[in-house]
């Protein structure tokens, strides 16, 4: 059913953001993955190419297959400085890493350089405008890069790499295949294997040994999944992708079992806030900038001075609709009159937004 039918409005006006492809080396991962795929890349597909990456680079640093050892690298190599590296010249970044010279990856989808929670310190978003009758009919009217307080990162990190090649690195990619987002999650496996693929195809003394599961979309499906990973002993995941599964897989497996996850596309403020050890970082940007985004398009491109939010009633929805709410009335003298809920999977939100557009 077209969305304008669904919620009872042309929806001609509606203006969006979303996180999106604007790191230093968009361009060089664009043609690598036309150029394996033969079709242009998709939504967080930047992210799983970086989330894969970073943590390449920080295995070779590490030197070993170990959560632990993979954690310590993982800022060492992301945040600035060194030599840099980007997908044109990854398999020479990874082995300076494993021949323990400092390393600064510049990625797909931002600078990708990590703050003290490991949530990017940077990203870019896409504001798109609705120019049709359904999702697929959107228009990009602009990308801007948007940055945290401290843009280069921080947070603890090694200072030296012990290095080390004439090895074999392993790494888990745990997105969804099946279920609500397999038609994200594909792509997004696509992305991730595409570093394993260009260090296999190299000439240089290491090895990737990498382990792709499944999540299905659901939290169970991916904890057996991800207790897979674990026990063929991987020390780093690409995953999981929505932040449903992304949470209570890091707390029932990846913390307690001390293995860095690196989600490419889990953006709930929850992440941010898990008691994780340093173990969980992600390359998708947190609603904590997601909802500045949001509150600073609102003020200042659509020149709005008072709103209501509509939000899918689940904790991503809840906490982005609360995030923007502090920052627009806090920082731009704005006023939001209600905050609104509403399930997934509804015949008709016609309702929810007739309450929305209700006078104050």
């Amino acid at each position: 059913m077209p969305y304008p039918a669904q919620v009872g409005n042309d929806m001609a006006n509606v203006t969006g953001t979303a996180p999106a492809a604007g790191g230093p080396a968009q361009e060089a991962f664009t043609s690598a993955f036309e150029s394996e795929y033969g079709e242009a890349p998709g939504v967080f597909t930047s992210q799983s190419y970086d989330s894969v990456a970073v943590q390449l680079l920080a295995n070779a640093a590490a030197g070993e297959n170990s959560g632990p050892a993979v954690r310590e690298q993982m800022r060492r190599v992301a945040n600035p400085g060194g030599m840099e590296v980007t997908p044109d010249n990854l398999v020479e970044g990874v082995e300076a890493a494993a021949n323990g010279d400092d390393v600064n990856y510049q990625g797909a989808s931002s600078a990708v350089n990590f703050n003290e929670a490991g949530d990017p310190a940077s990203a870019a978003y896409a504001i798109w405008e609705f120019a049709g009758t359904d999702e697929e009919t959107t228009s990009t009217e602009d990308v801007q890069n948007f940055a945290g307080d401290n843009p280069d990162g921080g947070g603890p990190t090694a200072d030296s790499a012990p290095g080390g090649l004439g090895r074999e690195m392993d790494i888990g990619i745990l997105l969804p295949e099946t279920g609500n987002l397999a038609s994200v999650g594909q792509p997004m496996v696509q992305a991730a294997e595409l570093p394993v693929m260009e260090v296999n195809n190299a000439d240089v003394d290491l090895t990737v040994n990498a382990q792709v599961e499944d999540t299905e979309t659901t939290p169970n499906a991916g904890s057996s999944a991800a207790d897979r990973l674990v026990n063929a002993g991987v020390p780093s995941v690409c995953g999981t992708a929505s932040s449903g599964v992304n949470v209570p897989v890091s707390e029932s497996v990846f913390v307690p079992n001390e293995i860095v996850g690196c989600s490419p596309s889990s953006t709930a403020l929850s992440v941010t806030n898990l008691e994780d050890d340093d173990f969980i970082f992600r390359t998708a940007p947190s609603d904590i900038l997601q909802g500045r985004v949001m509150a600073q398009v609102t003020a200042e491109r659509l020149d709005a001075s008072s709103a209501v939010t509509l939000y899918v009633n689940n904790d991503y929805g809840q906490q982005l609709s609360e995030r923007f709410t502090n920052v627009f009335e806090e920082s731009f003298d704005g006023a939001v009159f209600r905050q609104l809920g509403y399930n997934q999977g509804e015949s008709s939100y016609t309702s929810v937004v007739q309450d929305a557009l209700a006078p104050q």
